[in-house]
């Protein structure tokens, strides 16, 4: 039995489905594990396949090279390096299973599967994967060790099981591998919990989350360990690919201490939102291999911010910005929408959409005659710009980036197949007031790894003049909608926290508001379902998270 134990925390980036990618990543973080003497590294959650790998799960092809391929690293153990401690989808006795395998000594040494399967928000485990049983501690090295798997440390059932083992003496130490994603404060929440089953079992925690950007989710790592009374010992840097080495030595009363952990600084809330979207992205485009991003610059504040995100992602050279004016748009708009692309260094061009205004007016006039103008022309301004951008990126190849916010998006106030075309939205889980927050907060901070400029990015007239689509003449949005601070209240309560109209008033809100916005919410369901997917923010961000029927008649009946 040995006193003293050296554990590493391996925080990867993996690609879904990218198996042989994957695995070499974990063999190079096992390569930098064993030059500081390090005896068992531990992944993330399903690191070998990717988290979340959804349906590829059901191909049986694809459960045979995973198969196949732990079986050639189980091998690579056997040259005295350190043991891994790996997720992966896993079958037993012809059912499958979310597990962590322990890799040591050539062979896969122990096999535990995940007990607690979440099936709620972003979750749906139950659809693909079994239940496993109340796991065993596993004995590494003398030491039982008591593996948990994400969802598993939620509630305190799986570890007390493990701490206190009915057949044996119970685990030492917890560990659980994790694919985490994230939300605002949810780091807080994490540590809170981990603390909580620590000090409910008087065993030390280690935490070991994914890092990176899959579609809509970010992963943004924070690896952690915490001792037995609960207090953190070790902390890995967030939203980065990052090796946390942990020692730990076993006391008097047989239990065990962490010495020699680096904690990393804690992030604040928008820097840690602003360095979601900035991971979010860069991974989407650099995962499903585009050269760049295309965006239109309209002069406000949802395209700077936009295009902001983007070259501090991707750096200036693979964002193209694009102000396509018609005769609606503001010299302030075009000058401004300039001014931000200069700031950011990006590359900047002009295609007026007067010409194709011009052309549809000629080409519906026949059977539009005698209809007023109104709604179909504005959207038909905002389909041209839809068709310039998409021109464009077909040419080029750059992805185009949407740039509208959740306000919009919850509300509808925005056109299918016009500004909401695109690959992928980073404003997409962001309502209007963080918009602006987050602009004033670029301008004074340059985030950890940004590819863009420091200093000023959004010109100060784009965040302080009133917003507006400039779709006809003196257009503001609070033509349309309420004001963005009364609006993302309203939405806030109705999307995040499900409260009742009568609630809601109760926060001060006019009680005609509150249902128009609801029937605004619901009314653009059906835009949602169309619109490109974005980084997750919130705790209930549209898509994955809150699925509403299309056709929906509850708010009608009040």
């Amino acid at each position: 039995m040995t006193d003293t134990l050296i554990l590493a925390l391996a925080q990867v980036n993996p690609t879904v489905g990218n198996l042989r990618a994957n695995i070499e990543r974990i063999r190079e973080a096992r390569a930098e594990a064993g030059q500081r003497g390090v005896e068992l590294v531990i992944y993330p959650e399903l690191s070998v396949a990717g988290y979340p790998p959804e349906d590829l799960v059901l191909k049986p092809f694809f459960l045979d090279l995973i198969e196949r391929m732990v079986a050639e690293l189980a091998a690579d153990t056997a040259d005295g390096g350190p043991a891994l401690l790996i997720g992966a989808p896993w079958r037993v006795d012809g059912r499958l299973y979310n597990a962590a395998l322990l890799l040591e000594d050539g062979a896969v040494g122990a096999v535990r599967l995940k007990h607690d399967l979440p099936n709620y928000g972003v979750f749906d485990e139950k659809r693909v994967f079994s239940a496993g049983p109340l796991p065993e501690p596993i004995v590494f090295r003398g030491v039982r060790l008591g593996v948990m798997i994400c969802e598993d440390m939620w509630q305190p059932g799986v570890s007390q099981a493990l701490a206190a083992h009915g057949v044996g003496p119970g685990a030492e130490i917890l560990v659980v591998l994790n694919g985490s994603p994230f939300e605002t404060h949810k780091a807080g929440t994490r540590l809170g919990l981990a603390a909580a089953r620590a000090g409910e079992n008087g065993r030390p925690l280690l935490y070991v989350n994914q890092v990176g950007g899959q579609d809509e989710l970010v992963f943004d790592g924070a690896s952690f360990a915490v001792d037995a009374g609960g207090r953190l010992v070790a902390r890995a840097a967030a939203f980065d690919e990052d090796l946390l080495v942990t020692r730990w030595n076993r006391d008097g009363g047989g239990g065990w201490v962490c010495h020699d952990g680096a904690v990393a600084p804690a992030m604040e809330n928008l820097s840690a939102i602003y360095q979601a979207m900035m991971l979010g992205l860069r991974d989407y485009v650099n995962k499903n291999r585009f050269p760049g991003v295309l965006l239109g610059m309209s002069g406000g504040i949802d395209s700077a911010l936009s295009a902001a995100v983007a070259v501090d992602a991707l750096g200036p050279d693979r964002v193209h910005a694009v102000m396509m004016p018609s005769p609606h748009t503001s010299t302030e708009s075009l000058e401004d929408a300039e001014a931000a692309a200069l700031l950011l260094g990006c590359r900047y061009d002009t295609v007026s959409i007067e010409p194709a205004m011009t052309a549809f007016e000629r080409m519906l006039a026949p059977v539009m005659v005698g209809r007023d103008a109104d709604i179909t022309e504005e959207n038909i301004q905002s389909r041209a710009r839809g068709m310039v951008l998409m021109a464009l990126s077909n040419k080029f190849g750059a992805m185009v980036l949407s740039t509208g916010n959740k306000s919009e998006m919850s509300v509808g106030y925005a056109t299918l197949y016009g500004d909401m075309c695109g690959g992928y939205s980073v404003l997409k889980d962001v309502y209007k007031t963080m918009v602006f927050q987050l602009a004033r907060w670029r301008n004074g901070v340059h985030p950890e790894a940004a590819r863009g400029p420091a200093g000023r990015v959004v010109p100060e007239r784009v965040i302080t003049k009133p917003p507006s689509a400039e779709l006809k003449p003196n257009q503001t949005d609070q033509d349309t909608l309420p004001a963005y601070e009364v609006l993302d209240d309203i939405l806030e309560c109705l999307i995040e926290r499900e409260l009742g109209v009568d609630e809601i008033i109760a926060r001060g809100h006019d009680r005609d508001t509150v249902y128009d916005v609801w029937c605004m919410l619901d009314r653009a369901e059906y835009k949602r379902r169309q619109a490109p997917p974005g980084v997750k923010i919130t705790s209930r961000g549209f898509g994955r998270d809150r699925r509403y029927p299309i056709t929906n008649r509850f708010t009608s009946l009040l």
